[in-house]
């Protein structure tokens, strides 16, 4: 039910003003030992995680607005930080290891800070002898008369170096963003000159009539498919296909579940499988990349292929269990006419070389960044696409995942990032409980939220426990992050935990009950299997 306050629901509207009361509520809270710039990234990372749970505003509007508060409040051009200067004084000796210093200089009662470098401060101890008005008496063997002390250790410049504004604005420019820009441009171009669905004739003709192995076909076609195009628009196609099939059952006949369920249930493993298959494979990509563990897109592949082939035998023995067939044959119409046009022509042309370029990556050595530049030019150059084609891209897509690489910048660099993990004996868990853990978090997380959202708050979390060192030398910065990835993509159990669960819902055919039971079983399995990956196969194949 809308209310009538700017046509949001109750839900939204509550949303909204948690979200605003999330922005300010650090302020409000004795944080201990974190910076103020700390205060303004934990504020817009409540603001941006309640945002995008309530979604009083859409989500890549959310993404926009993040970048908007950090070039405003944490940029070195931002009002908040453009001419700032540290204050800074050298302490008064008043006799040997005794000084005077402003009140304000002491970090707690027993630490003051010392500045080492440019926005650098180092705490020594001190013992206070004194309280006089405005001064303090302290004894300190650590200090000399050289050395600046901070005067106000609460100033927004402690512990915080300013980066340029440029590098929120440059996440629009980010090479996982243009890897992912081509893939969408691809798959327009695909659905335009019926590339898709040729696609899908061709490929599924092999499977005969029976039905398992009809299913079987189209969970293969549906991941084949939403490795290469979005998983979304793939179970929109797919779902066209398999309704005339379902058509030929009874009305009471429950393989029909089964059927419908295999698409959406694909089309979320099948993304998968390369980078460009699903945003939080790029969002973790472009995370690992800003701390120089890159990935192929080839080496992508042989990561998460073999998983993504094991989820999907799982899935179609499972599907087969819960709703067997009652009939033996099925009579498919897979006649049509593959489009000869020069333009279509040239989308094969283009598509083809792409793809090949990609997947022959560590061959050439051509970043897949680069290579995404070939279809985004030659589409547009060859008139393949139009300017209306252009306008119909998800740009929201790729704002969203924008925002994602900006927040975890600016919780990076305040140290925010660290800062959330410094009250959690981490190193105490275990390396393999860790990835148990974030296994666990990520799927279900990811049932409730986006799963670019889920992975978008996880890897900043990911980082800094690979940056802080708290975990000692068994932490694997990579292979954490392919577990957030695929995890996230294994959350099925309801309509709202990914598109193609909805578009598969809106037929009428699934029922939620259905969805969910078999939903939950993938989730358990496929973290049980992502945890002996992460054990016996990433590690052989990633160093």
């Amino acid at each position: 039910m809308k209310s009538g306050y700017s046509g949001l629901t109750p839900t939204q509207i509550t949303g909204l003003f948690l979200g605003i009361f999330g922005l300010i509520l650090p302020f409000l809270l004795p944080l201990g030992s974190l910076s103020f710039a700390g205060q303004i990234g934990l504020g817009i990372f409540i603001m941006a995680a309640v945002f995008w749970m309530f979604e009083p505003i859409p989500i890549y509007a959310t993404s926009m607005l993040v970048i908007f508060l950090q070039i405003l409040l944490l940029s070195a051009q931002g009002p908040m930080y453009m001419d700032a200067q540290l204050p800074a004084s050298e302490p008064v000796e008043l006799r040997e290891h005794t000084w005077q210093i402003p009140s304000g200089a002491l970090l707690d009662d027993q630490t003051v800070l010392v500045v080492t470098e440019p926005g650098k401060t180092e705490a020594v101890p001190v013992e206070i002898v004194e309280r006089n008005g405005q001064h303090i008496i302290i004894r300190s063997e650590e200090l000399s008369a050289d050395q600046a002390i901070v005067t106000n250790t609460k100033h927004r410049l402690v512990n915080y170096i300013p980066n340029s504004y440029t590098d929120y604005i440059g996440t629009l420019a980010n090479p996982i963003i243009i890897l992912f820009l081509g893939g969408f441009m691809l798959a327009e171009a695909s659905v335009k000159y019926n590339l898709d669905k040729n696609l899908t004739r061709y490929l599924l003709s092999p499977f005969g009539s029976k039905p398992r192995f009809i299913i079987l076909g189209l969970m293969l076609v549906t991941a084949a498919l939403s490795a290469f195009m979005s998983n979304t628009a793939t179970a929109a196609m797919m779902v066209t296909v398999i309704l005339p099939i379902i058509a030929q059952l009874e009305p009471g006949d429950r393989f029909k579940f089964g059927l419908a369920l295999s698409i959406p249930i694909a089309a979320n493993i099948g993304g998968i499988a390369t980078p460009i298959g699903t945003p939080p494979n790029a969002i973790v990509i472009a995370a690992l990349t800003e701390y120089g563990k890159s990935i192929s897109f080839t080496d992508w592949i042989i990561v998460a292929a073999p998983l993504v082939v094991m989820m999907l035998i799982f899935a179609w023995w499972l599907l087969l269990a819960f709703f067997p067939p009652s009939v033996d044959r099925f009579n498919l119409n897979l006649k049509g006419k593959l489009n000869l046009s020069p333009k279509a022509i040239g989308l094969y042309v283009i598509f083809g070389a792409t793809v090949l370029l990609w997947i022959t990556e560590n061959m050439h050595g051509i970043p897949s960044s680069m290579v995404a530049f070939l279809p985004v030019a030659a589409l547009v150059t060859g008139s393949i696409l139009s300017k209306s084609d252009i306008r119909n891209l998800p740009w929201d897509v790729l704002w969203l995942m924008a925002g994602g690489i900006s927040l975890g910048i600016g919780m990076d660099k305040t140290g925010l990032a660290v800062w959330m993990i410094s009250g959690f004996d981490w190193g105490a868990m275990g390396y393999i409980t860790l990835i148990l853990v974030f296994g666990i978090v990520a799927v279900g997380m990811s049932n409730f939220l986006s799963n670019t959202v889920t992975a978008t708050l996880l890897m900043p979390l990911v980082i800094s426990l690979h940056t802080s060192g708290v975990m000692g030398d068994s932490f694997n910065l990579l292979i954490t992050g392919i577990v957030i990835a695929v995890a996230c993509s294994l959350a099925m159990a309801l309509p709202i935990s990914t598109p193609p669960n909805a578009i598969a819902m809106s037929t009428g055919i699934i029922r939620t009950k259905d969805m969910a039971k078999v939903g939950v079983i993938i989730g358990i399995v496929g973290v049980m299997l992502i945890l002996a990956y992460a054990m016996f196969y990433w590690p052989l194949v990633t160093n």
